[in-house]
């Protein structure tokens, strides 16, 4: 047995035990420190607290006879901010935003901001480099829903000069005015938000979800829960987002962030409001996340035209592994506002359950040809209760103006141009796909740019006695289904092995428009 340390602060570690089960261990274990048991647990991602700055402990992981140990030294940590001491009071009546941003603002590096137990009445916080701030068990950080109270980030500011913009506020792909979130970081660097405590959107129908959530109001778009624009180097861990009034984790044109140990919870028929939602980001990494929510749980994203062709950020160097994802319309979403393109993606080890989709990949002439997905790998996922788990749709019905369009929804070959959306290689191995309802796959490339590689390897689906049924995509002329089998059109090379269907109506393989077959039985 074998683990190691993903995450070291102050005041907590968190460790990933290897080869012991995805997202939950096999049996359970405990974390010894220094001779004295600490922790009891079931997850392969497990963090242990109540640890003193610059110490080294020793820590040993104990289960059944097995036993693996190593010395652990916490960060060093130069002075403690409570939030209580600057005049937070965490009653849960009073407006604690300014009191608590006080404390931000009086930070000196290396120290940490500390919120114990209570509910604070916050609207938007900003972030300062180079500190931790740290949400004690108990803590709530509990957000008002009047518009009035949040700060209103403008999509596009000129330069003086008229040469440059300067984008602060985003929605959906484009600049726009966006409310601040109740996390907002603005080219910030070096911070660590960690605890056991809680973030409260406090979303509901009466306020931020109220005709869908999708209409501009009060002067500006819904804010996410935390929202990072052009930082570097970030990590949260521990805590519970839920409620959102829109995204919960939007890291945006950001470097290098880390999600770790935490849970996203939104009712599963709040609208818009997807888990995380990447957006022109290189470098991030989600490992032993808990998702349940009304939207995808992870949306890879990258701009839409304007965004993406105007900075050709694609988003990339991506790993999430030993996640748990629940409820949503796509379990981990490429797309569809990624003009700029998504590249070098892992995702492994990790359960997608009573999701719409598993990978759901939404793009769609219009897109540019920046919009290139290359390079994206699925590997040991358990999936049970997927509609679809393998969505491959290269003619998305999304909402914008053309996006019903003929030239949108046209299976004819149309001209190659700047307009013109490119996937390339797509890798899905040891997968099992348990009591799917609509369809084992639905991949559907376009006729004048197909989907260049598409490889199965060790996956099995079968379906569920009483199948409800769905749409296998978001595209025009599909009609509702269930039990349909392996459905593949416009790839130039797919290869299969070990493959296997079980519980289809009609044929198990419909594969129609592929140059290249490998390993498939007539």
């Amino acid at each position: 047995m074998e683990f190691r340390v993903i995450f070291v602060s102050s005041r907590r570690c968190t460790i990933e035990l290897l080869d012991q089960g995805i997202y939950f261990t096999d049996q359970e274990y405990e974390i010894w420190l220094d001779g004295r048991k600490a922790v009891t647990s079931r997850k392969v991602i497990q963090t242990v607290g109540g640890l003193k700055p610059d110490t080294v402990y020793h820590m040993e992981i104990r289960m059944g006879e097995k036993r693996a140990a190593q010395d652990v030294k916490t960060c060093y940590e130069y002075v403690t901010l409570n939030v209580k001491a600057f005049g937070a009071r965490g009653d849960g009546v009073h407006d604690d935003t300014v009191c608590i941003q006080a404390a931000i603002n009086c930070c000196p590096k290396d120290s940490r901001v500390y919120l114990p137990k209570g509910t604070y009445k916050v609207s938007s916080l900003f972030l300062k480099s180079d500190i931790t701030i740290d949400l004690g068990e108990g803590a709530v950080l509990s957000a008002y829903t009047d518009r009035e109270r949040f700060p209103i980030l403008p999509g596009l500011i000129e330069s003086y000069d008229e040469t440059e913009e300067y984008n602060l506020g985003t929605w959906e792909g484009n600049p726009l005015d966006m409310f601040g979130s109740i996390i907002t970081g603005i080219h910030v660097s070096n911070v660590v938000i960690t605890g056991e405590g809680i973030v409260d959107g406090n979303a509901g129908f009466d306020n931020w979800w109220k005709d869908n959530g999708r209409e501009k109001t009060g002067g500006a778009y819904r804010p996410r829960m935390i929202f990072l624009n052009h930082c570097d180097h970030i990590t949260v861990q521990g805590l519970t987002i839920q409620n959102s009034p829109a995204w919960n984790l939007h890291p945006y044109f950001s470097n290098d962030t880390r999600w770790i140990d935490m849970k996203v919870i939104n009712p599963k028929v709040s609208p818009n409001t997807d888990g995380m939602d990447p957006e022109s980001v290189d470098g991030l990494e989600v490992v032993g996340v808990e998702f349940s929510l009304g939207d995808d749980c992870i949306a890879m994203k990258s701009g839409k035209y304007y965004m993406g062709h105007k900075y050709k950020r694609p988003s990339q160097n991506i790993e999430i592994r030993q996640c748990y994802m629940r409820h949503g319309h796509g379990s981990v979403t490429l797309g569809s506002e990624m003009a700029a393109g998504v590249k070098h993606m892992v995702v492994r080890d990790c359960i997608f359950e009573d999701t719409d989709r598993g990978l759901r990949v939404k793009t769609r002439r219009g897109r540019g040809n920046d919009a290139v997905i290359d390079d994206i790998l699925f590997e040991n996922i358990r999936m049970e209760g997927v509609l679809t788990p393998f969505v491959v749709n290269c003619y998305y019905w999304c909402c914008d103006p053309d996006g019903r369009s003929e030239y949108v929804r046209s299976k004819e070959a149309l001209p190659v141009d700047e307009r013109t959306p490119f996937i390339k290689k797509l890798t899905f191995h040891n997968i099992q796909a348990h009591n799917c309802h609509v369809a084992a796959s639905f991949i559907y490339g376009l006729p004048e740019a197909k989907i260049e590689e598409v490889t199965f390897d060790n996956v099995h689906v079968d379906f569920a006695p009483e199948p409800t049924p769905e749409y296998p995509a978001m595209m025009a002329d599909v009609e509702p289904c269930t039990n349909k089998g392996i459905y593949i059109n416009n790839v130039k090379r797919l290869t299969m092995k070990n493959v296997t269907v079980k519980g289809a109506i009609g044929k198990e393989m419909e594969i129609l428009g592929v140059d290249r077959e490998e390993g498939i039985e007539a």
